[in-house]
């Protein structure tokens, strides 16, 4: 149930940036840009990170809603489950698995990170590049949940498949997807 009384029950994200427009356009732009531009690690993996991160932080409509992106973009579903629930067990490659267990730390102990942390990303072959983009993501994710949680937007995909704009997997309108949807909403404010 939304926490803002002017929301709609069920309330999307949409919702919650068409009541607040100001910063959605660049928000959206910076979420493009993190999520979907060229970098080291792959749009699937960044999304992958932003699922897992969700998944996490118990913030289920980003992890439901990001699960189908990562999805669209090559990740199986069941690997991010896998990895929310034992990120040792999880059947990931021995490469992503420190990057992945960096993400987990900095999510949940930001102030713990230590040097050996960074070492073993370093070590299983990525570079600063990927590094940035991963603490990008963690960081972007960790905004996104509180801002959904704190706002208790609750739109379901699961319930609504095809309200997701990747339900039928990979297209090339998914790769400007979040600076489409911040300029939609932009546009709309404008006509109201």
């Amino acid at each position: 149930m939304p926490h803002i009384p002017s929301l709609p029950n069920p309330a999307h994200l949409s919702d919650f940036f068409k009541r607040f427009p100001d910063n959605t356009a660049p928000l959206m732009a910076y979420t493009d840009g993190i999520l979907r531009s060229k970098g080291e690690l792959s749009i699937g993996e960044r999304e992958l990170i932003a699922t897992f991160v969700s998944g996490l932080n118990a913030c289920a409509f980003c992890h439901d809603s990001h699960k189908v992106y990562a999805e669209a973009y090559g990740i199986d579903g069941d690997l991010i489950e896998a990895l929310v629930t034992d990120i040792e067990t999880a059947p990931v490659s021995e490469k992503l698995r420190p990057l992945l267990r960096y993400v987990a730390k900095l999510n949940s102990l930001p102030s713990k990170i230590v040097q050996a942390d960074s070492d073993a990303v370093y070590a299983a072959g990525w570079g600063e590049q990927a590094m940035y983009e991963a603490i990008s993501v963690c960081g972007l994710f960790n905004m996104m949940n509180r801002l959904i949680e704190g706002a208790g937007l609750n739109f379901d995909y699961i319930a609504n498949p095809k309200a997701h704009p990747a339900h039928e997997g990979y297209s090339p309108k998914l790769e400007r997807s979040y600076r489409a949807f911040g300029e939609r909403l932009e546009a709309e404010d404008k006509d109201d």
